[in-house]
């Protein structure tokens, strides 16, 4: 394995103003709070730009990155079909409020690429679309309960953002200020990966269930992949109590496989539920699935949704751009090789250094838990070594490689990681790794 020397001292002094500037003008200083850096002890780095797999900061430091705009960033940054595509769109107009050829174009290639969806309707963000799904799931079956779990994130809308009560399956309470109990009264919790305790939801709240929402990958805790058995005993409970079955594939779909988890695993939900890569890297998410089901929202039935940016030039042009170059079933193949080797590398340098990690793995996206057994629901991620995370975190920025902030979030690989970044990343690594063991 090669070894990284110790890197030379970075300076961060204009990122650290340029954030003492931001917390002056919003709150914690970012737009989303992840980004404040807050569970990894220090100040965050403030980007400038990226080409390809790196990104660049504003004190001009280099990294190889791994967070890839939580997932969109499939390509890299600013691939050239992409910006070549926008160029051309932005040139006619940003935004009309009016339908438009782009449209009808994107919906055809999500429809033909998702295996469940007949129908389709744009949206601007991965919170929009599992709010209106869960609105059409609640009106197809005149229920008003929602099944979701712990530790899987459905956006910021009022019913999901929820924390578990005191029962092993049970209604959920708020888990911030602001949302009245009467909301989050309709959402039941369970743990991720355990059929039993979704059996007896619907056994305890019997013809009261409209959906189970679930990521068929988990990737807001880390990446946990599912259980053998786990998404198919799923939708046979669904099928069996009258409920609708939606997979959140807002980080998944088009990024484990072309049509998403739900091709990659063979399972069908009623509603899918897409985001990041669909709209390359600009706001863009979709709702969709049967045709009986996204018929009965307006105008053609009564379910109301509506979105002035929606469907807007730039967004479809940008994912018609991103979902044509990943049609090629070489590119899967390409991420599949690439992904294997990080992990693989990352797991050898763990080992070395004697740190108890799980390498977690589903296609292109991984996620180092410092845990010494796997990971499958979000208890289980809350028991990981977050100190040995944060100096391990700390330690792969000092020497170039950028990742998500938290130990409960999930890397994601590019296309344009090439084997000269997989190895550096996995040689910065191993000195990564010593810092944790001194932490664990």
């Amino acid at each position: 394995m090669a070894t990284q020397e110790s890197p030379s001292p970075r300076s961060y002094a204009r990122s650290t103003e340029v954030f003492a500037r931001a917390r002056d003008l919003m709150p914690g200083g970012v737009n989303s709070p992840v980004r404040a850096y807050k569970a990894v002890g220090r100040d965050p780095v403030v980007v400038r730009q990226g080409k390809g797999c790196r990104v660049t900061d504003v004190d001009g430091n280099e990294y190889i990155d791994y967070v890839g705009s939580y997932g969109p960033l499939i390509l890299g940054h600013c691939p050239a079909q992409v910006t070549v595509a926008l160029s051309k769109a932005v040139a006619k107009g940003t935004s009309f409020g009016m339908p438009t050829e782009a449209e009808n174009a994107l919906a055809e290639m999500v429809i033909a690429a998702v295996p469940s969806i007949e129908l389709v309707r744009f949206v601007n963000s991965g919170t929009e679309a599992t709010m209106s799904a869960i609105r059409l799931a609640r009106a197809a079956t005149s229920r008003d309960l929602i099944i979701k779990c712990t530790g899987c994130y459905h956006g910021h809308s009022d019913s999901l953002l929820v924390q578990a009560g005191s029962g092993a399956t049970t209604l959920g309470t708020p888990s911030s200020p602001g949302i009245p109990p009467s909301v989050t009264s309709h959402t039941i919790l369970v743990p991720y990966n355990d059929l039993a305790a979704t059996a007896q939801a619907f056994g305890s709240f019997p013809g009261k269930i409209a959906a189970i929402l679930i990521e068929p990958i988990a990737g807001n805790m880390g990446c946990v992949p599912p259980q053998t058995g786990y998404l198919q005993g799923l939708r046979e409970l669904c099928d069996r109590h009258g409920a609708l079955l939606i997979f959140d594939e807002v980080m998944t779909g088009f990024r484990v496989a072309y049509g998403g988890a739900q091709q990659l695993y063979g399972i069908r939900p009623d509603l899918t539920c897409l985001g990041k890569i669909v709209g390359g890297g600009l706001p863009c998410a979709a709702y969709g699935g049967r045709q009986d089901l996204m018929r009965k929202m307006a105008p053609d039935g009564p379910v109301y949704q509506a979105g002035t940016l929606s469907g807007n030039p730039l967004a479809m042009a940008a994912g018609l751009a991103m979902l044509q170059s990943l049609k090629d079933s070489v590119a899967y193949q390409t991420l599949e090789q690439s992904s294997a080797l990080l992990a693989e590398g990352l797991t050898q340098a763990a080992a070395k250094a004697k740190v108890p990690v799980s390498c977690q793995r589903v296609g292109s996206m991984i996620c180092v838990f410092f845990s010494p057994k796997p990971i499958a629901n979000y208890e289980q991620a809350l028991s990981c070594d977050t100190k040995a995370f944060t100096a391990f975190f700390n330690t792969m920025l000092a020497h170039g490689v950028m990742l998500p902030p938290s130990q409960y979030e999930t890397w994601f690989v590019s296309l344009a990681h090439d084997a000269q970044a997989i190895a550096q990343t996995i040689a910065a690594a191993a000195a990564a790794f010593q810092a944790a063991a001194k932490k664990h």
